[in-house]
Order: C-alpha cells, then sequence, then structure tokens
C-alpha cells in the first residue's frame, strides 16, 4: 500500500514576504456578535493562527518543534506575555481579513510580534504581543534554530522597509 500525499497547506497558512507573515480570514457568523460585527476576542483567534502559521512556515510547527526540544526542554510551550491591542475599525460578517505578523524583536527567552487584521488597505485592529518561551514553569532561551529563523525574518522586514522608504 502507498503512503498517503502530504497534506499541502500553503494556501491556509498563508506566505512570509519580506519577513512579513500574511494570511487571511473569512468571517463567518460564528465569529460575529448579533449585529453581525466581529466579536472583539476572535481577533485574538485569528492573530493566534497568523502566529502558529507564520512559526509553521518557518519550519518549526508546533508539533515537530514539541519532538525536537522535547529533551532539551520538556513541557515547554509558548505563552503571551503580554498584548496591548487596538481597535480601530468594526469587521464584518463575510468580510476577508489580511492578519499580517511581523517579527519586531527577538530576545534570548521571547519575542515580541506586531499583528494586524486588514481589510483591504484600513487597519481594523492592531496589536503588539510579546511571546515567552517557557519550560517547567520557567522561561527559557528559544532554541537556537528558531531564534535564528525570527532574527533572520526580523531582518528582512528592516531591508525591505527601508528600500520602501528610498522609493518614495
Amino acid at each position: 500500500m502507498s503512503e498517503p500525499a502530504p497534506l499541502l497547506t500553503g494556501h491556509l497558512d498563508g506566505a512570509i514576504r519580506d519577513g512579513r507573515h500574511t494570511m487571511e480570514v473569512r468571517v463567518y457568523y460564528e465569529d460575529t456578535d448579533f449585529s453581525g460585527i466581529v466579536y472583539h476576542a476572535n481577533y485574538l483567534r485569528f492573530m493566534e493562527r497568523g502566529r502558529t502559521n507564520y512559526l509553521r512556515l518557518l519550519g518549526a510547527d508546533h508539533r515537530s518543534l514539541f519532538e525536537e526540544t522535547q529533551d532539551e526542554a520538556p513541557g515547554f510551550a509558548f505563552v503571551v506575555r503580554s498584548m496591548t491591542i487596538e481597535f480601530f475599525r468594526p469587521g464584518h460578517m463575510n468580510d476577508v481579513l489580511e492578519i499580517v505578523t511581523t517579527p519586531q524583536e527577538v530576545r534570548g527567552a521571547s519575542i515580541t510580534l506586531l499583528q494586524q487584521c486588514r481589510r483591504g488597505s484600513d487597519l481594523v485592529v492592531e496589536a503588539r504581543v510579546r511571546v515567552a518561551f517557557v519550560s517547567g514553569g520557567k522561561a527559557q532561551r528559544i532554541p537556537k534554530s528558531l531564534r535564528l529563523a525570527m532574527e533572520s525574518g526580523r531582518s528582512k522586514v528592516g531591508a525591505a522597509d527601508a528600500a520602501g522608504a528610498r522609493r518614495q
């Protein structure tokens, strides 16, 4: 019997361009309140998907990361340490939102990300999220391969922003 074909999820996971991860999310009825506007807490779910898919596309999906770091940092987890969020415009049922995740700062045991939910050129929600890597209830250094991938993404964002500024 042949092996099943691997699942191709690129269209679901979004893409990383110039160090930024982008993915689309459609707003369903279940995402809205009684008035058809996105319930505020659901933006957190959309952004969590963005962070998860960003890691997956860096080559560090949660499942393989758990397996790789089990000896080095048993029982590890990524935890949201802090989040600042601003709501600018409402999202509505059937909107297609673009979730943009941009690495801002990579430290030994944490990463700070800028996450935006956009509808076309409109900024709907923006959050700064600090995520810590913990094991055994204590902050631990992010595994080197993952930290290097995140730092590389951050430097690509800076280079892309500088190139954009020169063109203006």
